[in-house]
């Protein structure tokens, strides 16, 4: 699990974008405040009887408020630095109580510098004591709010943005599970499969030596052909037929005559993704309660169907029924339980009696792109 960065970045700026783009963003923010506050000093003025021009509106409330721009880095960095948070908010509370009175005190200071330079400019010098004393009476108390409000813009930006972080591990830590856990359940089918048709190829050796022997050739084929599929839990269509007919390869020597098969699969659909291995537990636990225990002719036939937004696998055998069919093996609760895990509810396993005799397997995925 990748560990959560505890660094807030400045709010609305990502921790990737350049200085550059953050400082183009602040300096954006803090002029849209600045227009609005020069068009509500423009209208007061002019109703009151004390009419300002747009140019005197614009440059008064500009540049107070691009004051507020450059003391906002520090009040971000500050709230980087000491976040006011639930278990510890006593000491970063006392250090943004002493910053925002500095910077309350700090911004008159400054402010009054500009305001001088500003009456240099116009030709009306000003002393500086006398443009600091308003400032400092008529404006503290408020620029102490804005200190605070920006405060909390920062820690509520940084709360939204870790909230999106833990949410985000939490859905890959999720991911993580899933995947382990289908890794795990496709892990036993293999040794599953395998300790079947070993026993398999024990029992036919005590009666057909060359079967036994033609039979553990193909099982090494067929081994090898299963360690060339990749780890994705998805393979085509084709390849799971393809490793499904060499299975079924092996059972036509233990079965001989008894087994025929029929596959119906249009051409259209062998590219469509399934999960790897979904047939062959399928087709081994109808060998084994629908066409072993009976003396006729058994027969598998394994379809496939889309419909407009799904794809149906289908396994029908004409064995004794649902009646043999007791219990799910470890093939069949693997394949159920991975069907859950990798479409939730976009999927469904059925088991049904045939009213000609025999079984029907019906799994039905959504459509792959």
């Amino acid at each position: 699990m990748p560990e959560i960065a505890t660094a807030t970045p400045l709010p609305g700026v990502s921790p990737r974008r350049s200085p550059l783009r953050a400082f183009l963003l602040l300096f954006a923010l803090w002029t849209a405040i600045g227009l609005s506050f020069a068009s509500q000093f423009y209208l007061s003025s002019s109703l009151s009887g004390y009419p300002v021009t747009w140019s005197q509106a614009l440059s008064y409330s500009l540049v107070d408020w691009y004051v507020w721009a450059a003391l906002s880095v520090g009040v971000l960095a500050l709230c980087r630095r000491y976040p006011i948070e639930r278990l510890r908010w006593s000491n970063p509370l006392l250090i943004h109580l002493i910053a925002s009175t500095s910077i309350a005190l700090l911004y008159a200071f400054i402010r009054a510098l500009v305001a001088q330079a500003q009456s240099w400019l116009i030709g009306d010098p000003a002393s500086y004591v006398e443009l600091i004393q308003p400032l400092l009476f008529k404006t503290y108390h408020f620029n102490f709010i804005v200190y605070w409000v920006i405060a909390a813009i920062a820690h509520a930006a940084s709360y939204y943005r870790k909230f999106h972080e833990r949410e985000r591990s939490a859905l890959d830590l999720e991911r993580r599970l899933t995947e382990a856990r289908l890794q795990a359940l496709q892990a036993q089918l293999n040794p599953h499969f395998l300790f079947n048709a070993m026993h398999s190829i024990s029992a036919l050796m005590h009666k057909d030596v060359d079967a036994a022997d033609s039979m553990l050739a193909k099982l090494s084929d067929l081994l090898r052909l299963s360690l060339k599929k990749d780890k994705n839990q998805t393979i085509p269509l084709s390849e799971e037929i393809t490793f499904l007919q060499s299975y079924l390869d092996i059972e036509r020597i233990r079965f001989g005559d008894r087994l025929a098969t029929e596959f119906d699969i249009p051409a259209e659909l062998h590219t469509q993704h399934v999960p790897s291995f979904i047939l062959q537990p399928i087709v081994e636990n109808a060998l084994k309660h629908g066409i072993a225990p009976y003396a006729r002719p058994g027969k598998l036939t394994i379809s496939a169907r889309a419909s407009e937004r799904s794809l149906q696998l289908e396994v029908k055998d004409n064995g004794g029924g649902l009646a043999d069919h007791t219990q799910d093996g470890i093939g069949l609760s693997n394949t159920k339980t991975r069907l859950s895990e990798l479409y939730g509810d976009r999927q469904s396993f059925s088991i049904t009696q045939r009213p000609e005799g025999g079984v029907r397997v019906l799994i039905t995925l959504p459509l792959s792109d």
